[in-house]
């Protein structure tokens, strides 16, 4: 069945997007030239639902190229490649420009104009989705809507659940992987030994890595 958008023509649209630099519908205006970052086609089966690009994609205009995609991939199983192969992941965060520093250093939460501009005639053009990862607490707040209650750790803990549910494409909540969350990391360690295992074999199922086909 064709989608009812073609994704490739809104990923142009939306590389083209001002609106929070010319028209902003929420505060004050975005304080720099808008740089949207978005990755994916068509035929991407796992989407990263991530939060919004940070300075350094923000300069180099490629999602997750820090130490925050460094670990992203430790936790996916995936090498660098096969991560940012359009065909099969798609990356489509909650703000798809980086929206600027607080006073303390710390990046602004991700503007509200995009996705309710954008989020959803994205997805509608992804339309072979199997798995979305909501990193971080505005992505799951968008697609879990009610589902996201008592912060993002509960929700994170509440992950076999969400899985579980019915809901197609499956949907499963991650922690932002910045390093500042290390301190989470080190105070939640079923995170790695009991979701990032399952995470990995999700991961596998769906995507051609390192050459080799889809397990069944």
């Amino acid at each position: 069945m064709k989608p009812p958008h073609d994704f490739d023509d809104l990923s142009r649209r939306l590389k083209a997007c001002r609106i929070c630099r010319d028209t902003p519908r929420y505060g004050s205006l975005l304080p720099h030239e808008p740089r949207p970052i978005l990755q994916g086609s068509a035929s991407a089966r796992l989407c990263i639902a991530s939060q919004a690009p940070g300075t350094r994609a923000h300069a180099s205009g490629i999602p997750f190229s820090d130490r925050s995609g460094a670990r992203l991939r430790e936790w996916l199983g995936l090498d660098e490649p096969t991560f940012y192969d359009a065909a099969q992941v798609a990356i489509v965060p909650m703000g798809a420009c980086f929206p600027g520093q607080d006073s303390k250093g710390g990046d602004l939460p991700p503007r509200r104009e995009c996705a309710e501009t954008w989020r959803v005639p994205i997805f509608a053009a992804l339309p072979n989705l199997e798995l979305i990862l909501l990193i971080g607490q505005y992505a799951q707040a968008w697609h879990l809507e009610d589902g996201f209650r008592d912060g993002l750790t509960q929700t994170v803990k509440r992950w076999r659940e969400i899985l579980a549910s019915p809901h197609h494409p499956h949907i499963l909540p991650l922690p932002h992987p910045s390093w500042r969350n290390n301190g989470w990391l080190k105070t939640n360690p079923w995170f790695e030994t009991e979701l990032l295992p399952v995470l990995r074999a999700q991961v596998r199922s769906m995507l051609k890595v390192d050459g080799k086909e889809p397990t069944a």
